[in-house]
């Protein structure tokens, strides 16, 4: 409960997703500590010619620096430093700027567990100058970090430009995350999973539904449909239960999306707004209608939908400029056609695609989140390859027959 209480004061979380995102963070320990009990356990056995022994072993790497967002400052900052830790490394983590005191909550919960102080270290403040410090360091022995794509470049020169090992770089970054509806979905459901992946959150997910391709027949309902579930929305304070949206997480963010609302009222539709409560960061939801998908070519990180009207039969064009823009991180479909579900797959790739449901709220285990292209390196957060890259790979071969055989043919239990 503290900690929960804890997100909606720091974050601005209302308290269905702070919740949420607590459950989230125990699932990253829990996960991870499995995976490396099957994963980093013994040295397994492998296939080789008689007379030698050939093991394979999974080992950590050293330090590892974890820096990580604002928007999950708990689950995406305990699953980080979990990772590296059950790999067998020790970090140095450094939060968002918005939210050390979550931070710092998660780390002492570490400590009053049991982990060595010397094995966790937070180091607080701003990314360009601590995070870039860190990053450079000759200690680092790896990255794993989750944030914008132009911080996840300044991060890879850094680590190219620094002498001695090429370590590895774990990045997760955002996208240009479409769903694409046809003439068979169903429009009850489709308003629904609108809402809650536009909306949800006030926007601020890397998963969040940016862009509704809508066909030319359907897309008046599907609009008047949205924007009356729009109105029923509650935006206040999120430390009040019946609110469904929060503020944005800072001035600067508000500031972004108030850039980018002049800039559709110049040169798209602004369907609807909705009223923002006066004082604090709030942001009111808008739903607009874009020309193309060549639109937006960046990220725009807040509660905006951007319509797109597009004809089925021309879908490969329609989706052109969103795969020529290079992100891959999440996609939606809904219909009751099994061949558009796969269509639209090929013509959109993503490392995380929904077909008739939300496109937030991946759970650790089920769904393991990572994007590619400029969405992110791998491995998927929560997935079963997720520690690998935190190790190293460590072979050894025992000509045994120098010993007079395999000690293991000895019965000594007859």
């Amino acid at each position: 409960e503290s900690l929960c209480a804890l997100m909606v004061r720091e974050a601005g979380k209302t308290w269905s997703d702070a919740i949420a995102e607590t459950r989230e963070a125990a699932d990253f320990c829990r996960y991870y500590a499995k995976l490396a009990r099957e994963q980093f356990g013994a040295p397994i056995t492998l296939t080789g010619p008689v007379g030698e022994r050939n093991t394979y072993g999974l080992h950590g790497r050293g330090v590892f620096v974890c820096i990580s967002p604002w928007n999950f400052p708990l689950a995406i900052f305990t699953g980080q430093i979990a990772a590296a830790l059950a790999a067998g490394n020790a970090v140095v983590a450094k939060p968002a700027e918005q939210t050390p005191l979550i931070a710092a909550a998660a780390v002492q919960l570490f400590h009053d567990a049991g982990l060595h102080p010397n094995l966790l270290h937070l180091l607080p403040g701003e990314g360009g100058s601590i995070g870039q410090a860190l990053v450079a360091h000759a200690s680092c022995a790896g990255v794993a970090f989750t944030g914008g794509t132009d911080t996840a470049w300044a991060i890879n020169r850094t680590l190219a430009a620094r002498p001695g090992p090429i370590v590895p770089f774990i990045a997760e970054t955002g996208g240009l995350n479409a769903m694409f509806v046809d003439t068979t979905a169903l429009r009850e459901q489709v308003i629904d999973d609108v809402i809650a992946s536009a909306f949800g959150s006030a926007g601020q997910r890397c998963s969040a539904l940016r862009m509704l391709f809508a066909p030319h027949d359907t897309a008046d309902l599907l609009i008047e449909g949205i924007a009356g579930a729009m109105d029923a929305l509650v935006l206040g304070d999120p430390a009040d239960p019946r609110t469904d949206i929060g503020p944005v997480i800072d001035a600067d963010a508000e500031d972004a999306l108030r850039t980018h609302m002049i800039r559709l009222g110049e040169d798209a539709k602004v369907l609807h707004r909705l009223a923002a409560p006066a004082g604090g960061h709030f942001f009111a939801p808008a739903l607009a209608e874009i020309p193309s998908a060549a639109f937006l070519q960046k990220e725009v990180f807040g509660p905006i939908l951007h319509v797109v009207r597009y004809d089925p039969n021309k879908l490969e064009a329609a989706a052109a400029p969103l795969a020529a823009a290079g992100y891959g991180l999440t996609l939606g479909v809904h219909s009751r056609i099994e061949a558009f579900a796969a269509e639209v797959q090929r013509a959109v790739p993503a490392g995380n695609a929904y077909v008739n449901r939300s496109m937030i709220g991946a759970v650790v285990g089920v769904q393991p989140f990572g994007g590619e292209g400029l969405s992110g390196t791998g491995p998927k957060a929560g997935g079963p390859h997720a520690l690998l890259r935190y190790a190293v790979e460590r072979a050894l071969s025992v000509n045994i027959a120098a010993q007079g055989g395999d000690p293991a043919l000895l019965n000594l239990n007859p």
